[in-house]
């Protein structure tokens, strides 16, 4: 196929689907598309929330020989955990509480067409196991059952995560990862489309004003650099209520940045930006807001182990202090002169290998390391997320800022109780 022919066929895709744009990043990902739609190869599309992951995986279906076959669209992050398995495979009359009768899932009704798995990073690890077995063999068993069922369902997965770190923190299969990647789509962000901005913009407000009957709005060139130079969050589904609202709320059809500033909302308050951190020259990057949290209790957990550390070795050789400014600060700190023995109340932990002089004895070897688990840190977040909310899953879920599928599968793991 020649790039005429892919040009002439993008062209037409985008025509059909009400596709706007002309970046590069854009072009290549529906070229992809269109090469991969007529095989049964798995498809893996990665891209923010909002991007339009969902058109993809209608393209691909529609450009396959399964187009005439059924195609249906899953969300895994909105079906509780306690049933994707029964959603997904389906499940036998009495295999739990409530299930009067038997019932096909999805992978049974499909058979022969395209099933579309949005947000497949939030799969249990139990159900991932299912689905490998799925695409390797074909094979798939219901909910209380022992019979092993076939079926010809090509599978295509989208996700907004990373799920290599997810392979990484051990939260995602990395055999199912590499099956379900085997034709990888990027679809960009819209911050990466910025030539795109003005022309999604203006079909947008052409739209709304056919709709509600009224005349399109027109930005002046510095509202037009406004909108360029926004991060766009969320992404074309942000840009979309934007050109609602201003098409709806504006009183002039004429809209200038004073006004266009308005509806949009700032950064800071939109969306955590990714932080930086330089130490010694290293640049480190955070892809969410719980990593930059980690990391901040494990620089205070360094602080606090190095104040440790400074402490008892002023405990045990109190005539090696020269600064008299630390002087007065450990005296203030501890309420006597530090060229005093030192009276304890309660068991102090010293650093590793580091004896403590307490009244003239020599104390055992304590350790004062904390565990720097993960998994430990997170359980403390979850717990103090509920006493906080009063045990409300959703408000705590919301603040943690991870949905309350994931929270409940949390609780389950880590055995907390409510």
């Amino acid at each position: 196929m020649t790039d005429e022919f892919f040009t002439m066929e993008i062209q037409s895709i985008k025509n059909r689907f009400g596709i706007i744009g002309n970046s590069p990043a854009l072009n290549y990902a529906l070229q992809v598309a269109v090469q991969v739609a007529n095989t049964d190869l798995t498809v893996l599309i990665n891209g923010e929330s909002g991007v339009g992951k969902e058109v993809f995986s209608q393209i691909i279906h529609s450009l396959s020989a399964r187009k005439h076959n059924p195609f249906i669209a899953v969300n895994c992050g909105a079906i509780p955990e306690g049933t994707i398995d029964s959603e997904l495979f389906g499940h036998e009359k009495g295999s739990f509480t409530g299930a009067v009768e038997s019932r096909k899932g999805y992978f049974e009704t499909v058979n022969g067409g395209t099933i579309f798995l949005d947000e497949v990073g939030e799969l249990p690890l139990g159900t991932q196991a299912r689905l490998l077995r799925v695409l390797e063999t074909g094979e798939y068993i219901r909910v209380g059952s022992s019979k092993v069922h076939k079926t010809d369902v090509r599978v295509i997965a989208a996700t907004n995560k990373d799920l290599f770190e997810q392979v990484h923190n051990n939260r995602f299969r990395e055999d199912l990862y590499y099956r379900l990647s085997t034709v990888p789509i990027r679809v960009p962000a819209l911050h990466d489309r910025k030539e795109d901005i003005t022309l999604l913009f203006r079909k947008f407000a052409v739209d709304f004003a056919e709709k509600y009957k009224t005349a399109p709005v027109q930005l002046d060139d510095d509202a037009k650099n406004m909108l360029i130079n926004y991060p766009w969050p969320g992404n074309v589904r942000e840009l979309k209520n934007i050109a609602e609202q201003v098409s709806v709320l504006s009183q002039d059809k004429n809209v200038d940045s004073k006004e266009l500033g308005r509806f949009l909302q700032p950064y800071s308050s939109n969306r955590l930006p990714v932080l930086a951190h330089t130490n010694g020259g290293a640049h480190e990057s955070f892809a969410n807001e719980r990593e930059i949290l980690y990391k901040l209790f494990f620089d205070m957990k360094k602080d606090v182990t190095e104040l440790k550390k400074m402490f008892f070795e002023v405990l045990q050789n109190p005539n090696a202090i020269q600064n008299p400014a630390l002087i007065n600060e450990l005296k203030e700190l501890k309420g006597h002169d530090p060229m005093q023995p030192v009276l304890v109340q309660q068991p102090i932990q010293p650093p590793v290998s580091q004896p403590v002089i307490m009244n003239g004895d020599i104390q055992d070897h304590v350790e004062v390391e904390e565990s720097l688990n993960i998994m430990d840190k997170e359980k403390e977040l979850i717990i103090k997320a509920l006493k906080k909310h009063r045990g409300k899953r959703k408000d705590a879920a919301l603040d943690l800022g991870i949905s309350e599928r994931t929270l409940y599968r949390k609780l389950k793991e880590y055995n907390i109780e409510e």
